[in-house]
């Protein structure tokens, strides 16, 4: 078991937020939640950047003699050991998106309030869930059930750099659970598994030649016409999943061709991404899209299953009944996936609405973060 720091100090948001980089930043896990959750938005952690973050976290974690404690890079697991006979894992990543750069957007570092509701890049995605975490490892010391606290660096970058990834392989033994939770917002009621995600790029070859005598090239950029009407004529299917209706969706994200103003292109390439329902896996998923586009040269580039939605378990139907409403599909892909692939049931939820994610007008309502933490934990004590 970890030793407990000694010593404790607390700090309001703006102070924690403009601490010199060379003083340690002390979380007080016992405030309000939705003052914690401006308080660790206020550490600013876009991708890349969670070290300040995981050093405030690890420490406070530390204070609680009731948890073992262990990091792994900018990962932190936190567990209780009480014999229980059934483990919960409830998980969140610490990262978020680039601030943005819109002059007087309010989705930005440092935090604004107004009234109850809370501005600032990470409001919803997802500094409020790893807000009820927190509040929750620190005042659970003897649930009903045990619990496993994830906090995890790298989600909002590409999944070869995911500190969940990371935990899974360094120290899979941390991990095991009967059920776990992902704390994506959700708005509140329960999301369940997870669509899959794959990319594609397609590809036309022509032949260069100057602009001015065009008959003499092949334009690459005119011969994804064909590529283009394909998705605009696309009519994406919406397939039953253990009684979730998975929509799903297949895009152009991307267009990239031509060299110069006066080049007629001898090269264009389409980036495509398909998100399918977790009926499907990646190779069936891959299967479809190679078809669609069978006349066309295609690779793969990249590739998740999503996930079922697992509510037939037992902890995941008490979890929905605690929550009082009708559970919905997760559209996205989120991490859920990663457990439901080693045999963990998993749901998302959270507080935000998570069309603000990433927006430069983010925001959290305080309301909805207290509501997350109660809901919770009146469920782990049950």
């Amino acid at each position: 078991m970890s030793e407990p720091a000694t010593n404790k100090q607390t700090s309001s948001a703006p102070a924690a937020a403009r601490a010199s980089s060379q003083a340690p930043i002390e979380l007080d896990l016992e405030q309000d939640v939705a003052q914690l959750t401006a308080t660790l938005m206020n550490i600013e952690s876009v991708s890349g950047n969670e070290t300040a973050l995981a050093d405030a976290i690890e420490r406070a974690l530390k204070d609680y003699p009731h948890l073992q404690v262990h990091r792994d890079g900018d990962a932190i697991v936190a567990r209780t050991v009480l014999g229980r006979e059934e483990r919960v894992i409830l998980a969140g990543h610490l990262d978020t998106v680039p601030l943005p750069t819109l002059e007087g957007a309010r989705g930005t570092v440092p935090v604004s309030w107004e009234g109850e509701t809370l501005y600032g890049r990470g409001a919803t995605d997802m500094k409020g869930g790893v807000a009820v975490q927190l509040a929750l490892a620190a005042s659970l010391k003897a649930p009903a059930r045990d619990i496993t606290f994830i906090f995890y660096d790298h989600e909002e970058v590409e999944g070869s750099k995911s500190g969940l990834g990371r935990l899974f392989r360094n120290c899979p033994e941390l991990l095991g659970g009967d059920f776990a939770v992902l704390l994506e917002p959700t708005d509140g009621t329960v999301e369940g598994g997870c669509n899959g995600t794959s990319r594609y790029r397609v590809r036309t070859r022509g032949v260069a030649a100057h602009s001015a005598r065009a008959w003499m090239g092949k334009n690459a950029i005119h011969a994804v016409t064909p590529v283009l009407k394909i998705l605009a004529d696309y009519q994406p299917q919406t397939v039953d999943v253990d009684g979730l209706a998975y929509r799903e969706s297949l895009n152009a994200v991307r267009i990239t061709g031509g060299i110069a103003g006066n080049v007629i292109p001898d090269f264009c390439e389409v980036e495509i991404n398909y998100r399918f329902a977790p009926s499907k896996d990646v190779a069936a998923a891959e299967a479809h899209i190679f078809e669609l586009f069978r006349d066309f040269e295609i690779i793969r580039t990249d590739g998740a299953p999503g996930a079922r939605p697992g509510l037939h378990h037992p902890a995941a139907a008490s979890f929905v009944a605690a929550v009082g409403q009708e559970p919905k599909p997760k559209y996205g892909w989120t991490d859920v996936a990663r457990f439901s692939q080693l045999g963990i049931p998993a749901v998302n939820f959270g507080p935000g609405d998570a069309l603000l994610a990433h927006s430069d007008d983010e925001h959290v309502q305080a309301p909805a973060i207290r509501t997350a933490l109660s809901t919770l934990k009146s469920w782990l004590e049950s």
